[in-house]
């Protein structure tokens, strides 16, 4: 993972956490919307490539007590996405990262969690999607078509059921949620700077004058 620059709560599927290797239905994945797909046309195409972010990459989660760190939003990688949420009562951060790839049973072990590289990595799978720990980090990964959408926080920081509940609920954003997340494509306003040598008279030159033997 390279390094990277995180809304309303949802109703969440059962939190049933299933044993390696099986499949039950509540196993996090990527969701999307119709109304989300109709926006990669729109403000979130225009908003995403402004920031260099795919649009497709462009996912939003939230999770009780915790609020988007505006300042936290931006490009992974080429063009992937990254945000990351903060809990106001205890500052832990549960961070979102989409990025372009795969993983699988083969792969997984050689990914490390979060931007913790060299690190040994621990993979379990829960349904289609893989929880993850490694130097003291846990993750869930879930993959999606090209892409794989990953929630990641410290393990003592952050409970596994909560960093579940926030991969359940990743979901590609509507409008609202585009303009909370997302900053403007359109470009700040040039302001003049003014410059206080110049005079308010004449050709407008700079005032180079100063006393004798200066």
């Amino acid at each position: 993972m390279e390094h990277a620059r995180v809304l309303p709560v949802l109703l969440l599927a059962p939190l049933v956490l299933t044993a390696c290797g099986s499949e039950k239905a509540g196993d996090p994945r990527p969701s999307g919307s119709p109304s989300a797909a109709a926006l990669e046309s729109g403000e979130l195409a225009s908003r995403a490539r402004a920031m260099g972010v795919a649009p497709e990459l462009v996912y939003v989660t939230e999770a009780p007590g915790f609020t988007l760190a505006r300042q936290s939003v931006g490009v992974l990688g080429d063009d992937g996405f990254s945000a990351t949420w903060v809990d106001g009562g205890t500052g832990a951060l549960l961070r979102l990262a989409v990025d372009r790839g795969t993983i699988t049973a083969e792969s997984c072990p050689g990914q490390p969690v979060g931007d913790m590289s060299g690190e040994h990595t621990t993979c379990a799978r829960e349904g289609d999607a893989w929880y993850r720990t490694g130097a003291g980090r846990h993750e869930y990964a879930l993959p999606g078509d090209g892409h794989v959408v990953r929630l990641s926080a410290e393990q003592d920081a952050v409970p596994r059921d909560v960093l579940r509940a926030a991969a359940l609920a990743a979901h590609r954003p509507d409008a609202a949620e585009t303009d909370r997340l997302l900053p403007s494509a359109e470009p700040a306003p040039a302001t003049p700077v003014e410059r206080g040598d110049l005079p308010p008279f004449g050709d407008g030159a700079p005032d180079n004058h100063v006393d004798v033997g200066g």
